[in-house]
């Protein structure tokens, strides 16, 4: 299935009403830690479909989201369970460490 992309207008529909678990990357195009994970989040999607779905905010695009969740710096991870901020990851991690994160956290 892949990673989607949300948007200002569309994350309390994607992201905050979301009957599973969500995690969201807030990233940028010119973020070189947030191009080293986003393959790594499109296989862990792969690996968790059904389990965690997973979504990611340029921030760029979408600063209104960006701010309301205080992302200070990117990529930042923030885990939604229920409409609620569950867990939060800030930078770059290795594949096993963020499915340790994630599995933790759901």
């Amino acid at each position: 299935m892949g990673v989607e992309k949300v948007s200002d207008s569309s994350f309390e529909t994607d992201v905050i009403n979301a009957s599973e678990p969500v995690i969201v990357d807030f990233w940028a195009e010119w973020c070189g830690p947030c191009r080293m994970v986003a393959p790594v989040l499109d296989e862990v999607s792969g690996e968790l479909a059904g389990k965690v779905k997973i979504v990611k905010l340029n921030v760029d695009e979408n600063p209104a989201t960006a701010s309301k969740f205080g992302i200070m710096s990117i990529p930042t991870l923030l885990l939604f369970k229920d409409g609620k901020i569950a867990s939060r990851q800030v930078g770059a991690a290795p594949k096993a460490k963020l499915l340790s994160w994630i599995n933790s956290a759901v």
